[in-house]
């Protein structure tokens, strides 16, 4: 069984058991959070939500919380001697995914 469930502006694709990347949650580690924004379930038949899956949820468990490898944001202009470098780390949640309620 699957559910595609949206979180962060993102449409994730997710089952029992997988571990998931989403946006940073304002969620303790080890509490468990609700997902009621489910677009869409499937397994032996399929669900589709217009445009959410009436009473379904998905429940996961916050692993924990982090940040990603840094990216580099250069900017330059040729022939202007105009240079700038940033760097950015994006924070993270990692969950768990413990049941999917239909």
């Amino acid at each position: 069984m699957y559910a595609v469930i949206e979180t962060g502006g993102k449409q994730l694709r997710v089952t029992e058991g997988a571990e998931i990347y989403v946006e940073k949650l304002d969620v303790e580690e080890g509490q468990t959070v609700t997902f009621d924004k489910v677009l869409m379930i499937g397994g032996d038949e399929l669900t589709v939500g217009n445009p959410l899956v009436d009473g379904a949820k998905v429940n996961a468990k916050v692993v924990k919380h982090g940040r990603q490898r840094k990216i580099i944001v250069f900017k330059y202009k040729p022939k202007k001697n105009y240079r700038r470098k940033q760097g950015h780390r994006q924070p993270y949640t990692k969950l768990e995914i413990t049941s999917i309620e239909q």
